[in-house]
């Protein structure tokens, strides 16, 4: 197996989520499997910024205390020392041209039929393009793209 976590998968593995507990258990069971480190390339960087920092955003404007702003810093704290000393995560690099041509390729098949947005498509297309098999989604739609295109989703 070689999985593909996409970011919201991987926010619940530095956030408490109520999925967190399963991300953890993918994670361990593929460790323990010895699979190789998940691929984060460019785009799960800039997501994964954006997106510790819309939780806290979400629980402030939601009057919820799920996600605090420390908690959001030492998560992106330990994200980036993941990607620094690679047990888990390593660097996946993409060529831009490639992943144009695989996304178009996809939105062309699958949109107009399934209503797919722009982060399930980017992130299907990376998965392909690094040849992985399996798909780490707990996002319906990308999920969804996953299982079309072959990713079975653990």
């Amino acid at each position: 197996m070689k999985p593909y976590a996409d970011t919201n998968f991987l926010c619940r593995l530095y956030l408490p989520m109520p999925e967190s507990g399963e991300a953890a258990r993918r994670l361990a069971m593929a460790q323990a499997a010895g699979v190789s480190p998940l691929p984060v390339s460019w785009l799960h960087r800039l997501e994964t910024i954006n997106a510790f920092q819309l939780y806290a955003f979400t629980s402030n404007t939601q009057r919820q205390t799920r996600v605090t702003a420390e908690q959001v810093a030492a998560s992106q704290a330990m994200f980036q020392s993941d990607l620094a000393q690679p047990t888990f995560l390593r660097p996946a690099h993409l060529n831009l041209a490639d992943l144009e041509a695989q996304f178009e390729d996809l939105a062309l098949r699958h949109t107009a039929k399934h209503g797919f947005r722009t982060y399930d498509l980017l992130h299907v297309a990376s998965a392909l393009l690094l040849k992985c098999d399996t798909l780490w989604s707990f996002d319906q739609k990308a999920a969804k793209l996953g299982r079309l295109e072959g990713l079975i989703e653990q």
